[in-house]
């Protein structure tokens, strides 16, 4: 077998790929929603050692390698590492609730940005996965799949699925469009805010 050939059929090389094409697909969709900063910053954990290393023993290429380190082990140290470092994931805001001690862990609200890069994230990942079965309904329907297991404050919520049902109802265009609007008026009162 030729060199080339070994490394291409290899998990590290294919989870590298993978994890280049999406944070390049998810840099896109920020820059489309004018979060250059957070598009270029996007996922850079993936490349530490504690993430690469399990990704690409567990690549299939098909979903996250994750849940096959769920499978096998009950738990995933990438998952953990990566949702710590990464404010676009809702689990990085999940926190003991202040207001009613008695319920335990609650979903605390996101800072807009983040809201809108985690829709950007979870479009590029449905792109990358479902590669050409991939349609605008693609991240709602992942996401409505899980939505009982979310641990969402309500408002992080309701911005999160403006956002995904009008991509499924209006496509691109208009929902990037829309985001983009709406992280320009969200830095205008931020900096009124700081005045």
């Amino acid at each position: 077998m030729n060199i080339s050939k070994k490394i291409k059929g290899s998990g590290w090389y294919n989870h590298l790929k993978t994890i280049n094409e999406h944070k390049i697909e998810v840099g896109k969709n920020c820059f489309r929603c004018g979060l250059y900063k957070q598009g270029l910053l996007h996922d850079l954990s993936k490349y530490s050692w504690t993430e690469f290393s399990v990704g690409a023993k567990y690549y299939q290429g098909n979903r996250s390698p994750n849940e096959a380190e769920r499978e096998d082990k009950g738990y995933t140290s990438s998952w953990l590492h990566h949702k710590g470092r990464n404010k676009h994931h809702l689990e990085y805001w999940i926190d003991y609730d202040i207001e009613h001690r008695d319920r335990g862990m609650t979903g605390m609200k996101m800072p807009d940005n983040y809201i809108v890069e985690m829709f950007c994230d979870r479009v590029a990942a449905s792109k990358i996965y479902k590669k050409d079965a991939y349609t605008d309904r693609s991240p709602l329907e992942y996401y409505l799949q899980g939505k009982g297991k979310h641990m969402l404050h309500p408002y992080s919520k309701k911005q999160l699925e403006r956002l995904l049902y009008m991509l499924a109802e209006k496509g691109e265009d208009e929902t990037f469009a829309y985001a983009r609007r709406y992280m320009k008026a969200y830095r205008k009162y931020l900096r009124r805010k700081k005045s």
